[in-house]
């Protein structure tokens, strides 16, 4: 019986983002909030009913883990880049990295002294911030605090990400790109408000143009398609997988998602390739699945929100204190307000929301940008978790 369930739970996961699109496409209210931040809400609500919850588990192992993988390549086929882009890296690590050193200091003096372990949390929530679970995960290792602490930042974690995703996703991009400068076909420019008002039209525009790629996908020729990409896919995965085994086992992550990154990015310049015009539609809607699968994960019953008031305080001061100063400080470095929001997705939420937030941005030319920077947050925030934990120790 359990099987079945299993069976049933996977099918909705799987074909629930399908009707959301649909949805979207018919409803302006549900498409300015857009099928991601739409889907999260849905996935919360499920992962915590009480008869669907316990069944969750394995599918929320699983799915993230296959999703992502395959939908980093399949997103990047029909890019194109610029020379710009390691320069541009330069700035927006040492911004972010900046930024969000700042932001739990700030976090610390003000909430974190109250926390139970707190510079060990600090650290932490450095890493977390800078590079994304599997850092997080890292660190408590490292720093051996209560498995109770760290299963509670997660919670709060899941919970602080929706409430920055609903700002970003609902204001936020709008707001940046107005009062600021933003990338479109690689140049960097103001936009008026009249530009704003139009991105809103082409958005409602671009989602429908989205459906009808689905559409395609029914077709003869779109199933074709739909097996080469795949084909092409699992074999970028099989390699960066294999590539893996020289290196350390805590190196995995990194090296997987660099060479997803470097093996996308290289296909990208064949022919046949770049002309799979569904591929980035294809991995739009794994990316779907994906958020529904991770909102899912939010258990509201773990919660105490009055005891834990200090933990959510802290890490919210981390997360949105961070946001504004990166954003205060790539403008000063003339970054594009795009490459600034994807790079914040990317160390704040880790680079597998990076294609999340490319959907919602409507810009699939900054994936490489919000990849380039969490892969150099993976690296560095276990590093910078422990300097940081020091440094709260003795403030």
């Amino acid at each position: 019986m359990s099987i079945i369930i299993y069976v049933v739970l996977a099918i909705v996961l799987c074909v629930l983002p399908a009707g959301v699109v649909w949805l979207c496409n018919r409803s302006s209210m549900l498409a300015k909030l857009g099928p991601i931040m739409v889907l999260y809400a849905i996935g919360m609500v499920i992962g915590n009913l009480p008869v669907v919850g316990p069944y969750l588990k394995p599918l929320q192992d699983v799915l993230p883990n296959v999703m992502i993988p395959l939908a980093i390549p399949m997103m990047l086929y029909g890019s194109h880049f610029s020379r710009r882009e390691a320069g541009l890296q330069l700035r927006l690590v040492v911004s972010g990295f900046f930024a969000v050193c700042v932001a739990v200091v700030v976090g610390y003096l003000l909430f974190g002294r109250n926390v139970n372990e707190g510079a060990e949390v600090g650290g932490i929530i450095t890493g977390m911030y800078t590079g994304g679970t599997l850092n997080a995960a890292a660190l408590q290792a490292i720093f051996r605090i209560k498995s109770e602490t760290f299963i509670l930042i997660n919670s709060y974690d899941i919970i602080i990400s929706f409430l920055y995703f609903l700002f970003l996703f609902s204001v936020g991009i709008k707001m940046f790109r107005r009062f600021y400068r933003w990338s479109h076909g690689g140049a960097i420019e103001k936009v008026s408000a009249d530009e704003i008002s139009t991105e809103a039209v082409i958005a409602t525009e671009e989602l429908q143009s989205a459906s009808s790629q689905y559409h395609k996908l029914l077709t003869r020729n779109g199933l074709k398609q739909l097996a080469r990409i795949v084909g092409v896919t699992l074999v970028i995965v099989a390699l960066s997988a294999a590539t893996t085994l020289v290196f350390p086992a805590e190196w995995f992550m990194v090296v997987f998602i660099l060479m997803l990154t470097t093996l996308g990015v290289a296909s990208s310049f064949i022919r046949r390739v770049r002309e799979m015009e569904l591929s980035y539609d294809v991995g739009m809607y794994l990316i779907y699945i994906f958020s529904l699968t991770i909102a899912s994960m939010a258990d509201f019953s773990s919660l105490d929100l009055r005891g834990g008031i200090n933990h959510l305080a802290f890490m919210s001061v981390a997360v949105f204190l961070s946001l504004f100063i990166h954003a205060v400080v790539c403008r000063l470095a003339k970054v594009d307000a795009d490459s600034m929001m994807i790079s914040s997705v990317a160390f704040i939420n880790s680079p597998p929301f990076v294609p999340m937030a490319a959907v919602a941005m409507r810009n699939k030319r900054v994936i490489v940008t919000g990849l380039g920077a969490g892969i150099v947050g993976y690296a560095l925030g276990n590093h910078l978790g422990v300097l940081m934990a020091e440094l709260l120790s003795r403030l």
